[in-house]
């Protein structure tokens, strides 16, 4: 097997095709089945290292592995009650958003959002949505929705 890297602009335009199929065959209902596209990565790469139960480590956590792999540059955030609104900035794979815009599709994934939606599943027991994407001024703007905890069965 070859160790070289494959060049970023075509693993991009491959999964933009992926997702352009994905969007073409199911609309709007294809955003529900991305959810968890990453999760090999994230027990590999970020469950490891999340060793707190407060949301905001969480978060933080998630952006110190995805600015050490070269994935995002920044993800800022804030939240409002259960409202979570985050800023990724320098995201490798914006060009996919980019490109899905430019044919009239809204975003389908994040594959950054996927992993804090992840850690916070795992670690808090609690339902997270990706409610919103969109690309505001070079970055993504995404809204997260956090939901009561699951109850427990007995």
């Amino acid at each position: 097997m070859s160790t070289e890297l494959i060049p970023l602009e075509y693993a991009n335009h491959l999964i933009y095709e992926l997702e352009k199929a994905f969007w073409d065959e199911r609309g709007k209902g294809a955003r529900f089945r991305l959810t968890k596209v990453g999760k090999e990565f994230f027990d590999a790469n970020c469950l490891p290292k999340i060793s707190s139960s407060e949301i905001n480590d969480i978060i933080q956590t998630i952006e110190q592995v995805l600015v050490e792999k070269k994935i995002v540059g920044k993800i800022n955030y804030t939240n409002e009650d259960r409202l979570f609104r985050l800023s990724i900035q320098g995201c490798i794979h914006q060009t996919v958003e980019q490109q899905l815009a430019a044919k009239g599709v809204e975003p389908l994934a994040c594959f950054p959002a996927n992993l804090i939606v992840l850690a916070i599943e795992k670690k808090l027991d609690r339902p997270v949505e990706l409610a919103e994407i969109k690309i505001v001024n070079g970055a993504c703007q995404l809204l997260l929705v956090l939901f009561e905890k699951r109850p427990s069965i007995g």
